[in-house]
């Protein structure tokens, strides 16, 4: 089952909940018997065993449970997506080692069926209830998601927990059946803006249109950073913008990005219009842009530094310096989401937390 994206958290009998940064997964449970499932119907199991040893630790009777929920890795303070794209590796030796190395979790949001019986056509509140009875308070990897009937309350979830990995709330009919493939429940999104510096720009092979623009931010060092992209433009605006930014044009040797630029390594991969990576010694790819030009653009998720996705077109801001444009409007502030699911939940990131330390002081050229 789906959200439909809405501008507000409604009000009335509705039970909300956090939208999580991870992975959706279906879990099939019986005895030692566990299948998980990605909505696309993509196998999971291999690459998080313990979650599949958490799941067999549950004993149910005659048919097991089936789930639905997130994968997340949660570290102090966030929840770290690029790392957990790292666990989909296909080679078992380092299966074996991410387990320990960067541990997952498990977030149900719903209990599709236990034992013999199918509960896709109970009441949700009803669902919920009986997750809850299944996983009572959450015992790691394994936890039920926060949930709370007060508007008030998940208002305060949605401002406190942005961008710490909290996607936005979710708001799910308290009598509302489960709908798969329907968007039958209602979500509410972050949306950030930053005001970035247009530093380059990528062309439409062939074409003269504007196929990017390249963002940067200043960081404290007064270096800027190459944080992501604009790619999507109106065929005319894509003319015109190269009309427009064609004074700008600079000689590479003149430009901030002349040694180079990297958008930190990232196993989600090259973001869609941007030379994500590039050194003096390539071909260049981009045209370099005197950075003069501040504009406005909205985005959703951050990984550390950079813009998971391209991020979209706002407005220009000729009244901002951009010296000014600091790399701080993206950063995230920690969010101690024990709060949220108690003590156990901390109990479960420190232990993470300690075995990725222990791991890269062993690893070889560590200093220890």
């Amino acid at each position: 089952m789906l959200a439909r994206l809405t501008r507000e958290l409604p009000a009335g009998d509705y039970t909300y909940e956090p939208k999580w940064d991870g992975f959706r997964c279906l879990a099939f449970v019986d005895g030692d018997d566990v299948d998980l499932r990605s909505r696309h119907d993509r196998p999971l199991a291999r690459y998080f065993p313990e979650l599949v040893d958490g799941f067999r630790a549950l004993r149910g009777g005659v048919g097991g449970f089936a789930f639905d929920g997130e994968i997340i890795l949660a570290t102090p303070g966030t929840f770290d997506f690029a790392t957990l794209m790292t666990r989909l590796h296909p080679a078992a030796t380092r299966v074996a080692r991410l387990r320990s190395e960067s541990p997952a979790a498990y977030v149900a949001f719903d209990l599709l069926a236990e034992n013999t019986s199918d509960l896709r056509n109970r009441p949700f509140v009803e669902r919920r209830g009986q997750l809850e009875a299944v996983l009572g308070s959450g015992t790691s990897p394994l936890f039920a998601t926060p949930a709370t009937r007060s508007l008030p309350v998940a208002t305060d979830w949605f401002d406190r927990y942005q961008g710490a990995g909290v996607d936005g709330i979710v708001a799910k009919p308290d009598q509302g059946t489960y709908e798969p493939g329907r968007r039958a429940m209602l979500k509410v999104k972050h949306e950030r803006t930053a005001d970035c510096v247009v530093a380059g720009l990528r062309l439409i092979e062939g074409t003269s249109m504007v196929s990017s623009l390249l963002l940067g931010l200043y960081d404290d060092a007064g270096t800027l950073r190459h944080v992501g992209v604009v790619t999507q433009f109106a065929a005319a605006d894509r003319r015109r913008l190269l009309d427009d930014l064609s004074p700008l044009a600079t000689r590479l040797d003149e430009h901030p990005w002349r040694d180079g630029f990297l958008i930190g390594a990232s196993p989600i991969g090259r973001l869609p219009g941007s030379a994500s990576r590039w050194t003096p010694d390539m071909e260049p790819d981009w045209l370099p842009l005197r950075p003069d030009r501040v504009c406005e653009v909205a985005f959703d998720q951050v990984d550390v530094d950079r813009f998971r996705h391209p991020a979209r077109f706002r407005r220009w801001r000729p009244d901002r310096e951009p010296r000014s444009c600091h790399i701080d409007q993206i950063r995230v502030d920690a969010a101690d989401f024990a709060e949220l699911f108690g003590a156990e939940w901390r109990r479960a990131v420190d232990v993470g937390a300690a075995a990725a330390t222990a791991a890269g002081a062993s690893r070889p050229g560590s200093r220890r």
